[in-house]
């Protein structure tokens, strides 16, 4: 649910309500209950849950063991040219 602030276009109190979107917006002060307008605010951070977020659990289990237990991959041998 989202956090909507609101601010009294006569004493410039600000209010916060944490409701759903399908609520109603608030239409008075709740000190002097005079007409509100709602902030635009920037809102919170994105929260990341799970896995696939993170380096580590980007890799397949098989890459992850191979790094871990030192195992490289193969190197190519250079072609020899024959020099003139």
């Amino acid at each position: 649910m989202p956090t909507y602030e609101y601010e009294c276009t006569r004493c410039g109190h600000v209010c916060e309500e944490f409701k759903p979107i399908s609520a109603p917006k608030r239409q008075r002060c709740p000190l002097c209950r005079s007409k509100v307008e709602r902030l635009i605010s920037g809102g919170l951070g994105v929260h990341f849950k799970g896995s696939g977020f993170y380096i580590n659990d980007s890799q397949s289990k098989k890459a992850s063991t191979e790094s871990s237990s030192g195992k490289t991959a193969p190197k190519k041998e250079a072609s020899k040219s024959p020099k003139s």
